[in-house]
């Protein structure tokens, strides 16, 4: 998209202050390097006073990273600190962390006042067996056990893309109607959904609140100033979708704010670029501050994994700044220069998990992403610097990933790819990254 299409696609006066629609009445603690109180946004259907920064429990940190056990107690410090800086809304799923993120939220939400936080969760129905109405219905139920609730403030119907898995996960087996009927009945105070997906299926349930047959309170959809100004092939249009809920005033809950930590973990050039620019901001605030500057949004997920990761974003949400459109202008550029670097594009969601030949798909991804970025991906071995870079990749590769999980195990099943939300053809991006590692091996490149 060029800069001006960009700036107009945005909307007159989206970008200033005065457009951005904030409410901070509530009260949140000052603290070193943080200026000003956390931000707020009103849903105009329920009158919540939500934070800006709002809390992924996708992420939260394990005891040990090659187990499943969590560290609750560092999640507790976690959210005992967010709450104290006034952020209040916390977002997880029955599939998060494989089943162990709601019961952990739960835990530690219970230990403060239920009316300082707003929780969000979904209807995590992906495998078949689950699509009944007495197997969906269970997972609702499990909810509000393992978030010791008696109400859900924020309930969605989680990963919406494609219109017959919609149809056989919620209208078929009748279990949309019955959330709607847990509305009316105050068991759930919000009603909507995240997608994943091209704008078939998301202006088909727009034209379903258009008629009334569906009130969405809220949407939560991706979007980071990558995919704004970069448009995703066979994906989310996130231009389209945040314009078409912005219109209609359904609230914006955004995820992937940093393209899965992508956006975090940029090459050197763009590091330089982004510092030249601010010295003082950090790589990851320049997108977390993209998605607040829009005034349709609610608030921007983050899963902060690590305390420093909760205080940077602290120093963004709090004295919050919307970008300026000449700073909306340089991120569209720089937009641009990071599509030119081959990452795969993937966010680390672990939908593709677990394998079942045991790759660890996520880590395999990330290691070469972090090459390419660090410019350790050699073309041919008369690339200036080419032993070292070689070498970085493969002492790299074997540290990030098991022998017995990397790619050169993929049989090519295909089982993961139907599960991807980015819509990556992971099979053949593991072959391309199988072949890349046997030339550096076999020093044929």
């Amino acid at each position: 998209m060029k800069r001006r299409e960009f700036l107009k696609t945005l909307g007159a006066g989206a970008a200033t202050a005065a457009a951005v629609s904030a409410c901070k009445n509530l009260p949140s603690k000052p603290a070193d390097g943080i200026e000003g109180p956390m931000e707020y946004r009103e849903n105009p259907f329920s009158g919540d006073k939500v934070s800006l920064l709002g809390y992924g429990c996708m992420r939260w940190p394990k005891l040990d990273p090659d187990a499943d056990e969590l560290d609750q107690e560092a999640i507790n410090g976690l959210v005992d600190r967010a709450l104290e800086m006034g952020v209040n809304y916390f977002d997880t799923s029955p599939r998060y962390l494989r089943g162990l993120s709601e019961p952990a939220t739960g835990e530690a939400l219970a230990r403060h006042p239920r009316e300082s936080y707003y929780i969000a969760t979904k209807m995590s129905n992906f495998p078949p067996e689950t699509w009944s109405f007495e197997a969906s219905r269970a997972m609702y139920e499990t909810s509000f056990k393992n978030l010791r609730v008696d109400s859900i403030d924020y309930y969605l119907l989680h990963s919406l893309g494609e219109m017959d898995n919609y149809k056989a996960r919620f209208v078929e087996n009748g279990i949309l109607d019955f959330l709607v009927g847990e509305k009316k009945a105050g068991r759930i105070r919000n009603l909507g959904f995240s997608y994943h997906g091209d704008n078939t299926l998301f202006d088909y349930l727009m034209e379903l609140h258009d008629r009334g047959e569906y009130h969405w309170d809220f949407v939560q959809i991706e979007m980071n100033y990558y995919e704004w100004s970069v448009k995703k092939k066979g994906g989310d249009d996130c231009v389209h979708m945040y314009n078409e809920l912005e219109k209609r005033g359904i609230p914006v809950v955004i995820m992937e704010p940093l393209l899965g930590g992508g956006l975090a973990k940029v090459g050197d050039g763009i590091v330089t670029r982004l510092k030249q620019k601010d010295p003082n901001a950090s790589v990851a605030s320049w997108a977390c501050r993209f998605c607040g500057s829009f005034p349709g949004v609610l608030t921007v997920l983050s899963g902060m994994t690590y305390m420093e990761h909760l205080e940077d974003n602290l120093k963004t949400y709090c004295g919050f700044r919307p970008c300026s459109e000449e700073e909306l202008a340089f991120l569209a550029d720089t937009a641009i220069q990071i599509s030119q670097f081959p990452t795969v594009p993937c966010t680390a969601c672990q939908y593709c998990m677990p394998c079942p030949y045991g790759l660890d798909i996520p880590s395999i991804f990330a290691h070469y992403n972090k090459c390419v970025n660090e410019d350790h991906v050699p073309v041919s071995s008369t690339t200036e610097n080419y032993r070292k870079a070689r070498r970085a990749f493969l002492v790299g590769y074997d540290r990030a990933v098991d022998y017995e999980r990397q790619a050169s195990h993929c049989v090519g099943c295909h089982e993961c790819e139907p599960k991807c939300p980015q819509g990556i053809k992971i099979v053949d991006e593991l072959r391309k990254i199988d072949r890349y590692v046997e030339k550096l091996k076999q020093d044929t490149l």
